[in-house]
């Protein structure tokens, strides 16, 4: 009985949209996590792995979709490829296809390379993520969580003064034009 073609799908954020990976092959089963690839631990990415049998393909759209980094992508070719599971994967975009049997030297050098450009780009991502929250905090606008706030640093100042003089939250959050929330919160950070 022939394998079963079952597809991984991945994007960083639910924001993100899949259709456009592995959109004509025809799959049995698909597996889709909406997580960075930056980890190993995907939920959707151990189901496929626990689902996945001897003769089937796993079809993934392109190298990052698998992995970020050069240590996890080949971690997870040699689990494939273990006489245990005997699974071939191929990999759409890049043309790519590994099985026990196919130890082609080529084939596996582009894997590395690839695999290795993917860290890279990631590394750079990271960077300049890293960056942008320096300039960012320089300017007073970065917070950890959610967006930038919507009161300057001395914005802030002016409020706390206001409302210990006594002035009416909601006087300040029309003013402002920012809601009574955000002046409970300025004045109790």
């Amino acid at each position: 009985m022939p394998g079963k073609n079952i597809g991984y799908i991945r994007v960083s954020t639910v924001d993100q949209h899949t259709e456009r990976q592995l959109a004509d092959i025809p799959l049995d089963k698909i597996y889709e996590d909406k997580v960075s690839g930056s980890k190993i631990e995907r939920p959707q990415l151990n189901a496929c792995l626990d689902y996945l049998r001897d003769g089937d393909t796993l079809w993934v759209h392109s190298i990052d979709r698998l992995a970020r980094n050069l240590q996890d992508l080949l971690g997870l070719v040699k689990q494939l490829q273990d006489k245990d599971k005997g699974v071939t994967l191929r990999f759409q975009k890049e043309g790519l296809t590994f099985n026990g049997e196919n130890n082609d030297p080529f084939q596996r050098f582009q894997l590395e390379i690839l695999g290795a450009v993917a860290s890279f780009e990631r590394n750079l991502i990271l960077e300049r993520q890293r960056e942008g929250i320096a300039q960012a905090k320089k300017r007073n606008a970065y917070s950890k969580c959610g967006r930038p706030s919507a009161l300057k640093a001395k914005d802030k100042e002016e409020i706390q003064k206001r409302v210990k003089l006594g002035e009416s939250v909601t006087t300040l959050a029309q003013e402002y034009k920012v809601s009574r929330q955000t002046i409970y919160n300025c004045i109790t950070n």
